[in-house]
Order: C-alpha cells, then structure tokens, then sequence
C-alpha cells in the first residue's frame, strides 16, 4: 500500500512513474528532452521529483499521449507559453512559501556571495601574479 504523503514532498522516480503508469526509463528519457524537468539528484543519482516536476511530467504525459504533440512540438510549445502557464500557483504557493525553501534561498545568497568573493580573490591573484 502506497504511503501518502503531503503535496511537498519529494518524491521517487518509482513513485512517480508508478503514478503516471510510465516506465522509469522514459521519465528519464523525458530529462534529457525537456530542460525544465530537473529533479533533484542524491547519492547513487537517485532522483526525487519535487512536485512541479511531479505536475510537468502529469503535462508532458497529456500533450504528447493525449494531445499526440511530438517532443519537438511539445518543446516549442515550452519555449513560446513558457512552462508556468501550464503549473499554475496551487502547489508552487504550498511548496515555495515553506519554511525549508525559504533556508535553501538564504543558502543560495550565501553560497552567490561566497563564490563572489571566491572570483575577486582570483581576479587579485591573478592580477598580482601577471
């Protein structure tokens, strides 16, 4: 029995391909086509979907088995709308107004600051170097 879990959650590639009654492989062929689909990588390049991703894939899956699009038209499709529009704010508002997603953006500032220090001290180094 699957266990349930919150809209926020992560979740496995065999969870997902479990729900969209797809084969894994084609969930990772789906990666390599279309760049906004980008879960998230752990050790052993085990991947976990955050929920956007779960919704694009629940997208992709329609236009192209439904809607019969070809990956290139379903591309193009992304590239002209933009892939938002077809997320909508519903589970975008639950995951990002998190308190652990607001962590991961203070730690991105921190690391953008860091790798900016990093870079001037090279440029320094450099300079003094030449």
């Amino acid at each position: 029995m699957p266990v349930k879990k919150s809209k926020a959650a992560f979740r496995t590639i065999a969870e997902v391909s479990g729900e969209l009654e797809l084969a894994p492989h084609v969930l990772r062929f789906w990666e390599t086509k279309f760049p906004q689909l980008q879960p998230m990588k752990r050790a052993g390049s085990r991947r976990y979907y955050r929920p956007d991703d779960v919704k694009l894939l629940h997208v992709i899956k329609d236009f192209l088995y439904n809607k019969r699009y070809t990956i290139e038209g379903l591309q193009k499709v992304f590239e002209e709308q933009g892939v938002k529009k077809f997320l909508g704010e519903k589970i975008q508002k639950d995951f990002f107004s998190s308190e652990e997603f607001a962590d991961v953006c203070v730690n991105k500032e921190l690391i953008k600051n860091i790798i900016s220090e990093l870079e001037h001290i090279k440029e320094t180094f450099d300079s003094t170097v030449n």
